[in-house]
């Protein structure tokens, strides 16, 4: 029997868990279930009921979960020795603070410099640091936020991209590849809702470097339903590809539209269940 949880995917069993926890029904389900299958926005409790009660389940978010949020994602990418800038993780203002002189950056980097918060996406909650004002500014903001309960940020190498970022989206066996390019060679984000623009077709070599690079690094973390940032220098004639964020959360405009996406996610999703080697 296949659960499916997943609003678009019908399977033998479906059930909605959205704006609950999982209950006692959801943990019987799953224990019956030959194979489960989880929304993109499945919550921690119900990822974690699944993987306990059922030895099939997609999407993989083992990465999602146990290394969670931006400095999570850097502490994978260092544990996986996957190309990405040099980042330094801090757990709080005061961890800084014990670190470095007042207004002073930590050694190993420079101005400019990146800094960001351990939540948001799509360039969210990321500032590019041009000074020491620039840094004061947003180690102030940080102290607030932790008034809240909201901790953690890192420090990270500014990478020039000449306004361009690679988008690499991955859904089981199947990846696409796309540029983000800004208006501007010198803009700081690269993001569609800030005016920057769609191309599938430029440096086709590039894009070969990091879906191998994506290739990998999803082959050694299990990773199959993900959006990955990957940032070539502009300074740099090797054109190293650097591994810069993971979206388990990804805009859809690239890959023809919400529509299109769901279409070739049910493929997928059906695919991985043939090779679960499972009869539906």
């Amino acid at each position: 029997m296949i659960l499916s949880y997943h609003p678009c995917f019908i399977a033998d069993e479906n059930r909605i868990c959205a704006g609950r926890n999982p209950d006692r029904a959801d943990h019987a389900f799953i224990q019956k279930a030959d194979a489960v299958i989880l929304p993109q926005g499945c919550p921690e409790p119900l990822y974690r009921m699944a993987r306990q009660g059922c030895r099939r389940v997609f999407p993989n978010y083992d990465a999602r979960f146990d290394f969670s949020g931006k400095t999570g994602q850097v502490q994978l990418f260092q544990k996986k020795n996957v190309t990405h800038p040099f980042s330094m993780i801090y757990a709080d203002t005061q961890t800084y603070i014990s670190g470095c002189k007042p207004n002073e950056l930590p050694k190993g980097l420079h101005y400019p410099v990146v800094f960001k918060f351990d939540w948001g996406g799509e360039g969210e909650a990321v500032t590019c640091i041009r000074d020491q004002t620039d840094l004061a500014d947003c180690i102030e903001k940080a102290s607030i936020y932790e008034r809240s309960g909201q901790k953690g940020f890192i420090l990270q190498t500014f990478i020039p991209t000449g306004g361009r970022v690679l988008r690499v989206v991955r859904i089981h066996q199947l990846t696409q590849a796309y540029w983000r390019v800004s208006p501007t060679t010198d803009q700081f984000l690269v993001n569609l809702s800030m005016g920057a623009t769609v191309d599938h077709d430029s440096a086709p070599h590039l894009q070969a470097k990091a879906i191998h690079l994506i290739d990998q690094f999803c082959s050694n973390t299990g990773i199959n339903l993900a959006g990955f940032d990957v940032i070539f220098s502009q300074d740099e004639s090797h054109n190293q590809p650097l591994l810069l964020e993971i979206n388990y959360f990804f805009g859809r405009e690239g890959l023809g539209g919400s529509s299109a996406y769901l279409d070739q996610l049910v493929l997928q999703i059906k695919s991985w269940i043939n090779e679960q080697d499972l009869q539906r």
